[in-house]
C-alpha cells in the first residue's frame, strides 16, 4: 500500500497542510493513519476523497455541508444520505450557472454598446 506524507498528500491534493489537518480535526476528512513516530500517512484513498472534497469545495459548497459530507462518507449506509447531498448541491451549482450565464450576456450587451460607440467615434474622426 502505498502512503504518503503530510508534504506529498498537500502537494498532490492542491490543500495546504494547514487545511489537511483542518480537515481531519473538523471531521470532513476521516481521521488519517499515523506512524508509529505519530506523523499523518495519507493513503490512496484518503488522497480520492481529498480529490472529491477538492470537488466539491471549488463548486463553493460550504464547510459545514462539506462536514456533512465527511461524517456520511465513513458509512456505506448513507449513500443514500451523501447522493441527496450531492444533488442538492448539484441543483445550486446549477443556479448558479445559469445566474452566471445571465450576468456574462449583461457584460456581452455592454461590451457591444461599447464597440458601437468606439466605432461611431472612429467614424466620425476619419
Amino acid at each position: 500500500m502505498t502512503t504518503y506524507g503530510p508534504a506529498e498528500a498537500a502537494e498532490r491534493s492542491g490543500f495546504s497542510i494547514d487545511t489537511l489537518r483542518y480537515y481531519e480535526r473538523e471531521g470532513i476528512l476521516p481521521p488519517v493513519a499515523r506512524t508509529s513516530a505519530g506523523r499523518r500517512q495519507y493513503s490512496d484513498g484518503d488522497l480520492a476523497m481529498l480529490d472529491f472534497l477538492r470537488c466539491l469545495r471549488d463548486t463553493g459548497m460550504p464547510i459545514e455541508r462539506l462536514r456533512r459530507y465527511g461524517e456520511l462518507a465513513r458509512s456505506d449506509e448513507t449513500m443514500p444520505e451523501r447522493l441527496a447531498l450531492i444533488e442538492e448541491h448539484s441543483a445550486i451549482v446549477e443556479q448558479q450557472i445559469a445566474e452566471l450565464e445571465r450576468q456574462r450576456a449583461r457584460l456581452e450587451e455592454k461590451a457591444a454598446w461599447y464597440r458601437e460607440q468606439l466605432d461611431g467615434a472612429d467614424s466620425q474622426s476619419a
